[in-house]
């Protein structure tokens, strides 16, 4: 049989095991998802989204599972690290970053970094002595990969 009749038959079941998800306890939920994932969900799930992503889990059961070219993006997209490179400092470039109104200058050198007339051995040593904070000198200077202004907080849209 294909998909397409399959579904119709199977949809008031989906309907039905989707509905009773509102009646399991955590546990209940929790041994719904070791029994379609075969692990434990992040901690910090909340059990609305465990719901949430069961009964999808379950609709999706329904049709089959994902189509065959949607599945291979998505396990290439979870193979791959897609997180941001950091900058690598190369020696005899120079790092700008202004702080309460003062620009500071720092020289990438071989041996390390030279900032205020002195070597220091890290960025992150510069950067609590600009702040008289404990940062990360490579988030402090824009090296982190993020590509926002380390001065910036992060807003949510």
């Amino acid at each position: 049989m294909s998909q397409s009749q399959t579904a119709p038959a199977a949809a008031p079941r989906t309907a039905a095991s989707v509905a009773s998800l509102s009646s399991l306890d955590r546990a209940g939920l929790l041994g719904l998802w070791q029994e379609l994932h075969g692990g434990r969900p992040p901690r910090s799930m909340s059990q609305p989204l465990l719901r949430k992503v069961l009964a999808f889990d379950l609709q999706l059961g329904t049709v089959g599972g994902w189509p065959p070219a949607l599945a291979e993006r998505l396990e290439h997209a979870a193979r791959s690290d897609s997180r941001p490179k950091a900058a690598v400092p190369v020696a005899g470039g120079r790092l700008l970053r202004e702080w309460n109104g003062t620009t500071h200058v720092v020289e990438i050198r071989a041996e390390g970094y030279f900032w205020n007339g002195r070597p220091w051995r890290s960025l992150s040593a510069i950067a609590r002595e600009i702040t008289g904070a404990q940062w990360s000198g490579p988030r402090f200077f824009g090296l982190d990969g993020t590509g926002q202004d380390a001065g910036q907080k992060r807003r949510r849209t």
